[in-house]
């Protein structure tokens, strides 16, 4: 059973910095495909960010500049720099994880994920 355990959400001003972690553990995948959502209250569950096994990225038009999804194979942990942050950006943030016996491609559609954290909450202030 793949965990998923998000960290590294709190409160900030508006053009404050957050870096979101996400640690996984209890896979047995070749990979681990990984990237984060997040979801404002009354609203749906948006993609943010994804990484691919090549280190390619993709994210959301809403956070492209701002925001930076790393991932560090060697500990099994997803990162998100978020920086100049906007109000817009409250959300609860999840890491999400799909298996794979081969190549990541970077995707930020929910219905591409199988496995999801508990979240965490970053609230921005204006």
């Amino acid at each position: 059973q793949v965990q998923l355990v998000e960290s590294g959400g709190g409160s900030v001003q508006a053009g404050g910095s957050l870096r979101l972690s996400c640690a996984a553990s209890g896979y047995t995948y070749s990979t681990l495909c990984m990237g984060w959502f997040r979801q404002a209250p009354g609203k749906e569950r948006e993609g943010v960010a994804a990484i691919s096994s090549a280190g390619s990225t993709v994210y959301a038009d809403s956070v492209k500049g701002r925001f930076t999804i790393s991932k560090d194979n060697a500990k099994n942990t997803l990162y998100l720099q978020m920086n100049n942050l906007e109000p817009e950006d409250t959300a609860m943030y999840y890491c999400a994880a799909r298996g794979s016996g081969g190549f990541c491609f970077a995707k930020i559609k929910t219905y591409e994920y199988n496995y999801w954290g508990q979240g965490t909450q970053v609230t921005v202030s204006s």
